[in-house]
Order: C-alpha cells, then structure tokens, then sequence
C-alpha cells in the first residue's frame, strides 16, 4: 500500500508501489509543495487525495524530471502553479507520445491493462520554466528552494531543498542502480556533488526510501567511477566490454 512517511516537522515523502516511486509533501503556513505527480491520470488522482487527507492548503508542485512515472500525473490536480526546469518542459513535449507508448505496452506485457489503460489515456500537463537555476517557494513561515544542480540523470534535473532534506529526484536512488538511460554521465557525480554541498542531513530520492548523506557518498563515488570509464570508452582507451564488466552500474549507454 502506498504510505507516508514523515522525514522532518511537515515534510514527508509518500512511498509508492508502483515502480518503487517516492513523491514529495512539504507544509508551510499557506501553501503546499507537491514534489512530483505519479505516471499517470489516476495515480495523480490517488495522490491527490492523499495529500489532501495530510493538508486542505492550497498546493503548488514541482517537477524533478520529464519522465513519465514523476509527471504524468500533474493534470489530476486542480489548477496549480507547476514548477520546473525550461528543459522539462520541453522534454515532455517531444518526449511523451514515446513514452506513453513504450510504458503502455510494458504494462499490457505484464498484464496489468488497468495501469496501461490509464496511461493510454493521460495528456500529460507541461510544467511551468520557472526553475532557472534557482527559485524560492515561499509556502508561510516556510521557503523551499527549487535548484538546478547541474546535469545528471537527465539534462534538466531539479531538486527541491526544505531545511535539512532534499527531493533529488532520480538523480540518486535507494534499492536499485541509478538509471542511466537520459543521462549526461560525465557530469553526473558534480551533480550529485553539488547536492551534497547543500549541507542537507536527509536525501529523499526518486525511488526508494529516504537516504543518508553517507549512502549518497557512496553513491557519488561509484558515479565518478562511471564517468571515468565512459571518458576511457570515448578516448578508445578501453572497450565498452571491459567498461561495462567494471562499471558498478548495469546499462551504462557507453560512447560507440
């Protein structure tokens, strides 16, 4: 079942099942920040309702990334402010019918028609640009920042910082390798990097359950060491088959 979880005073993340997904919900004295949306009409719509069940405040959201599982979702809400990078934006637009239908036929394969029905179904809502590098979101009595820490999992990543926690997006993740399909992989771990230079003491990620600053270390370590055989592949230094049997990552997208 989907649950929340509280990770600082009014700042929680809502654990899905599906995909092993992590939103975000931080309170402020008049207003609500939702950090991502779910991938579809309905999951929306279910974390709708389980956001208004925590707050009646008024809501704004921010999107992480342009992949269909953290925004595909936002259409269910009422009419929001809808925060996120200018590239994200622009990645939902071209990028959505071929999302749509790959995740769609992923569904159907494994026979789950309801969640592929759905999905067929979602017009995805475009997010704002407003992310910039940086934005404040004042919510009363509270400030979250909205911050492009560089390029990483994808070219438009954005994170949203609340005291001592940060929303990172899929930009780290808990329970399962770091997915490198979108990413700019040389400058993922400066990414990273610049996250844990927020001074943050909890990291809530894409998917997966809240991480450590010593977890997401370990993590930005291992990304430096993909960086690094990635630069080896394009130098001709090293064959994509090596790399990949080194690579503490699987499905590293090598130079060719």
């Amino acid at each position: 079942m989907d649950r929340w979880a509280e990770v600082a005073d009014g700042v929680l993340a809502r654990r899905h099942d599906e995909l092993d997904l992590t939103t975000g919900l931080v309170v402020g004295g008049e207003r609500a920040l939702v950090v991502d949306t779910g991938g579809d009409h309905a999951q929306g719509a279910r974390l709708f309702a389980a956001v208004r069940e925590v707050t009646a405040l008024p809501l704004v959201v921010a999107i992480t990334h342009a992949h269909f599982d953290h925004c595909f979702g936002t259409g269910a809400f009422p009419p929001v402010a809808v925060h996120a990078h200018p590239r994200c934006r622009a990645a939902v637009a071209s990028t959505a019918r071929l999302q749509r239908e790959e995740w769609t036929r992923y569904y159907r394969d494994r026979g789950d028609d309801e969640t592929a029905d759905a999905l067929a179904a979602t017009d995805p809502l475009l997010p704002g640009a407003t992310v910039d590098p940086v934005l404040d979101v004042d919510l009363g009595g509270r400030t979250v920042r909205l911050l492009h820490p560089g390029r990483g999992h994808t070219d438009h990543d954005v994170v949203a910082v609340a005291g001592d926690v940060v929303f990172a997006g899929d930009l780290v993740e808990q329970g399962a390798p770091p997915d490198y399909g979108d990413a700019v992989v040389a400058e993922w771990p400066a990414s990273v990097a610049a996250v844990l230079a927020l001074g943050a003491r909890t990291f809530v990620p894409g998917h997966g359950d809240p991480m450590s600053r010593r977890e997401v270390e370990a993590q930005r370590d291992e990304m430096v060491e993909v960086a690094a055989l990635h630069a080896a592949v394009a130098r001709g230094d090293l064959d994509a088959v090596i790399a990949t049997a080194r690579s503490p990552f699987p499905a590293v997208p090598w130079p060719s």
